[in-house]
């Protein structure tokens, strides 16, 4: 049977000694690609010569893991994330198996980004099972690891848990291109008990867009922290994504559009339930029960008067370009290790130029 413990001692996790460690890295920029897969051969080349790190696909209206299977083959260093897919609409073996092919179509560099959705989507779009979704996060991911040691080392498939069982695998349905591992999981968590589990089981952290500077230093980091020690975890190898709202424009541009387009997403996220703990971190619980009240009677755009620019700017960074890395850093740097966000900057150059000022200056993680 498949044993945490046995997976730790094969991943070479550091005891809890380690957790409060300085560590200095450079952060790494990601950005979403258009899943219109015809178009993302020259896409993906393009971004790469402008220096991104990372492209990601989320799982809206378009299959998550095909735009980076084309992606595989036409980049040579960027690493391709999914942003997330939702791992409650799949089962652990299902998932093992994509993952494994895009860790291999891309020699190394695929990050399995997973997600929970919510109960309504997974029991009424998908057709799924729903119950203590932190515990059954868990479960799936240790599954998929259990997996993959099997293909990998060998091992007997032997996992049976509360929710998932997976005990035959033989040879003939064994992959045998293993050479290039398996890939990482990053798994996303707003709450306490999901972000524990990412921290006890995962290798990165995807923090949701809806975030304050205090949710993510007052609960966020506390609960990952519980989780690194739950796990025997190593923090310094542990990647925390920020998938970060920014306004960036010139200082004779007029940005009131883009506040705009910011708004209506910040008030949508504000009028759900699990967001609250966010607002409740700035003191904003008030304004979840106006927005939420709002949506039930489809006032968008009420919605979106409701985010004033006091209210905005407590999730969301906005800087001139050639100040944005800078004030990124400021507010970030020692708790982040990669980013993704629309800059607003049109000029090639200069948003090239953004991107090394993150990517190249050494950032000081987890020191506050």
């Amino acid at each position: 049977m498949f044993s945490l413990s046995r997976w730790k001692t094969t991943n070479s996790r550091a005891p809890n000694k380690h957790l409060n460690r300085t560590l200095h890295l450079s952060m790494k920029i990601d950005t979403y690609i258009n899943p219109e897969l015809i178009k993302i051969p020259t896409q993906v080349y393009h971004l790469e010569s402008e220096g991104f790190n990372g492209v990601l696909t989320a799982e809206t209206r378009n299959d998550p893991f095909l735009p980076l299977s084309v992606a595989a083959l036409h980049t040579s260093k960027m690493e391709l994330i999914t942003s997330i897919a939702v791992a409650f609409a799949r089962t652990p073996m299902t998932l093992a198996y994509v993952a494994h092919d895009l860790q291999v179509a891309s020699q190394g560099r695929f990050i399995l980004g997973l997600g929970s959705q919510i109960r309504a989507h997974i029991t009424r779009r998908f057709g799924m099972p729903w119950s203590e979704p932190a515990q059954r996060m868990k479960e799936f991911i240790l599954a998929l690891r259990a997996i993959w040691n099997s293909w990998y080392e060998g091992t007997r498939l032997q996992f049976r848990g509360k929710y998932y069982q997976h005990t035959l695998m033989t040879p003939f349905f064994s992959p045998t291109n293993t050479q290039f591992g398996c890939p990482q999981i990053y798994l996303a968590a707003v709450g306490p008990q999901m972000t524990e589990v990412a921290g006890e089981v995962a290798d990165g952290l995807i923090v949701h867009p809806f975030m304050t500077e205090e949710y993510l230093r007052n609960t966020t980091l506390p609960a990952l922290k519980r989780g690194w020690s739950k796990g025997d975890r190593n923090p310094h190898s542990f990647a925390i994504s920020y998938p970060i709202f920014v306004v960036s424009g010139s200082r004779n541009m007029d940005t009131s559009a883009l506040k705009q387009e910011v708004k209506k997403q910040l008030a949508f996220y504000g009028s759900t339930p699990e967001y609250l703990g966010v607002l409740e971190s700035v003191g904003l619980e008030d304004l979840h029960q106006q927005l939420h009240h709002l949506s039930k009677q489809s006032k968008w755009q009420d919605m979106a008067d409701l985010i004033s620019d006091d209210v905005m700017h407590k999730f969301v960074v906005e800087a001139t370009p050639d100040e944005l890395a800078a004030q990124l850093k400021k507010q970030f740097g020692d708790v982040v290790t990669r980013m993704n966000f629309d800059t607003s900057v049109r000029n090639k150059a200069v948003r090239m130029q953004v991107i090394q000022q993150l990517t190249c200056s050494s950032i000081s993680h987890f020191n506050k």
